[in-house]
């Protein structure tokens, strides 16, 4: 396929966004190399923009580029991804009080819908719908608490949280306690009751950690 023709955009800017894809979602998992010439020839596009993508990717920590040994996907860093979850936590905390305070009735439909579709993706056990889907209903209560920009400043922050929260759906997809306590906050918004809010915004990020010691077992190629 010629993504040159398919997305809008720079070059550069259409491989940057691939390639950022298919790490975050494990296409492209900790420890993969890449080849300059390979993804040039899967972009049908030139050497260049490929490598200004590898440069931004190394920016951001998802990539490693080594002189004279060419470019990999970085592992996930433990380290990283609990920094990650304590930025989370401490912004996510102040978010859900704001929304006890107010939030729009069409962003609480948006979240309703957004239980909905989590339902159904835990029926079907799919694993990246369920990512999307979560990632989708926090960023509904930072927009109906008028905070996307606090959001865009985590998610500069989430790559080796995301990418090692992504790991642990696909290996255990006992995803109902995600679900309960995401229906436990709208719940809590309705009622107007931060304090329960709150707790339950806690023990919900705290999931991501969890399981990072099963993972680093089940998974000791991927994780530092």
């Amino acid at each position: 396929m010629d993504w040159s023709s398919q997305q809008p955009g720079s070059a550069g800017n259409v491989v940057y966004s691939r390639l950022k894809h298919q790490i975050l979602t494990l296409e492209l998992p900790p420890g993969t190399v890449l080849s300059e010439k390979e993804m040039s020839m899967v972009f049908q596009m030139s050497r260049t923009p490929v490598r200004e993508s590898f440069v931004r990717l190394a920016q951001e920590g998802l990539v490693l580029v080594l002189p004279q040994r060419g470019t990999k996907v970085s592992l996930i860093d433990s380290e990283l991804v609990e920094e990650g979850r304590f930025m989370r936590e401490q912004l996510e905390r102040a978010v859900i009080r704001l929304a006890c305070e107010h939030f729009p009735e069409e962003m609480l439909i948006a979240l309703d819908t957004n239980l909905a579709m989590q339902q159904e993706s835990m029926e079907k056990r799919d694993d990246q719908r369920m990512f999307d889907l979560d990632e989708a209903f926090h960023r509904t209560l930072f927009e109906g608490c008028r905070k996307l920009g606090t959001w865009a400043v985590i998610q500069q922050m989430n790559s080796h949280l995301n990418r090692s929260r992504m790991l642990w759906l696909s290996t255990d997809q006992h995803w109902n306690p995600l679900y309960e306590q995401h229906k436990e906050m709208v719940e809590a918004i309705r009622r107007r009751d931060p304090n329960h809010a709150e707790r339950v915004m806690k023990m919900h990020l705290n999931l991501s950690i969890s399981n990072m010691e099963v993972l680093k077992e089940k998974y000791p190629n991927y994780i530092k």
